[in-house]
């Protein structure tokens, strides 16, 4: 049985790398130090917590074993005697620590990084493996690890400045920024770790307030918001219950009523993008009222719209889902064998195995088999194999 103290270490593990990552990188410029500096930190703290107790300050007290760790590896007697030594429990008492993530985001999304970015992101600050992005972006594992350590080294030898930048370079680079959080959050879409949930929220406010005149980081906080609303009602008496069925009135009530606010100030700001839509259709579906079908209408212009300014498989498939509740499974059918790349996708199958037996075609279980071996997710596999 686990102790409380390495319940407490593994937690803060999960909420609290890339803060402290942030905050050991900023110092050095050395992503890959850092990184091996705060594991053994980590490491120190599942030996010492179960034994000694739990520091009062956990995060403050793995920063100051993680910077003596950093200390103890710099060669240079200059730099070792640069900043004074801490003990490791000075973080006892020690006050809130600064939060530096959103400038370690836009440290990966620095031009120099270039394709790396968006999976450093992932990486170093969302605390998702070399594995796990390879999986999300359909490229080997080794690959994506060779990719990440490159692009480590470049902001090393580059000296990348950990800040916030002024005038027209925050908005280029902030794309890539709301591109990592959306993955993030979409990679462990539709059973997000409660921590990491959290994280990516408090984050997506984090990135509003750095840059409130971008309409698509209101934009993106108020499509997480909406499906994290959502969440309540997904899984039902333990059941897997589809989007268009859930019960309005299991969905998070203030969550809802934050993300309308972030659309009213993204709105504000009259320019409109991709996210912006994602959470328009979020807000549909949740305008809906117990007993009610969604405004399919609404949400295919919306979905027709959304594709044309930012096209992807995920939402051609979603707009062929529409295209049937307004025009028929047929129509629906047709639409979906329209989109390129439908094969790979486990959405795609699990809406043609819907359409199949919605025109009663025998081919509608081979589809339902193909759509309950592409998912991971045990509550929408029972549900798949129920139809």
């Amino acid at each position: 049985m686990r102790t409380e103290g390495e319940m407490r270490a593994e937690a803060a593990a999960r909420t609290s790398y890339g803060r402290l990552l942030a905050l050991l990188a900023a110092r050095t410029h050395d992503v890959a130090a850092a990184e091996d500096a705060l594991a053994d930190a980590f490491e120190r703290a599942l030996t010492r917590w179960p034994v000694d107790g739990v520091p009062r300050e956990p995060d403050a007290w793995l920063l100051t074993v993680a910077r003596n760790r950093q200390r103890d590896r710099w060669k240079s007697a200059a730099e070792r005697t640069s900043v004074p030594l801490a003990d490791e429990h000075d973080g006892e008492a020690g006050a809130a620590l600064p939060d530096r993530r959103l400038e370690l985001l836009l440290v990966c999304a620095h031009p120099g990084i270039a394709q790396a970015g968006v999976p450093l992101m992932l990486n170093a600050v969302l605390g998702f493996t070399a594995e796990q992005i390879g999986a999300a972006f359909l490229i080997p594992t080794a690959t994506m690890a060779a990719r990440l350590t490159r692009a480590k080294k470049r902001i090393r030898s580059a000296r990348i400045p950990f800040e916030i930048p002024d005038g027209a370079a925050l908005p280029e680079r902030l794309d890539p920024v709301l591109e990592a959080v959306y993955g993030a959050y979409s990679i462990e879409w539709p059973t997000p770790p409660r921590e990491r949930h959290a994280l990516l929220l408090g984050l997506a406010e984090t990135i509003t307030e750095a840059a409130p005149a971008s309409a698509e980081a209101h934009g993106l906080a108020a499509l997480l918001y909406l499906s994290s609303a959502r969440l309540p009602a997904r899984i039902h008496d333990g059941r897997y219950v589809p989007l268009p069925r859930q019960d309005p009135q299991l969905w998070d009530r203030d969550l809802i009523a934050a993300a309308h606010r972030r659309l009213r100030r993204a709105h504000a700001l009259g320019d409109l993008g991709r996210f912006q839509l994602e959470a328009a259709i979020g807000a549909v579906h949740c305008a809906r009222e117990p007993g009610a079908q969604p405004d399919w209408p609404t949400l295919r212009r919306l979905y027709e719209h959304l594709q044309a300014i930012a096209p992807t498989g995920g939402g051609a498939v979603a707009l062929a889902a529409v295209t049937a509740e307004t025009d028929g499974a047929a129509a629906g059918l047709a639409a979906l064998d329209a989109v390129e790349g439908a094969e790979r996708l486990q959405p795609a199958w699990a809406l043609r195995a819907h359409l199949l037996d919605r025109l009663d075609e025998p081919a509608a279980k081979d589809a339902y088999a193909k759509a309950i071996s592409l998912t991971t997710d045990p509550a929408e596999r029972e549900y798949l194999a129920g139809r």
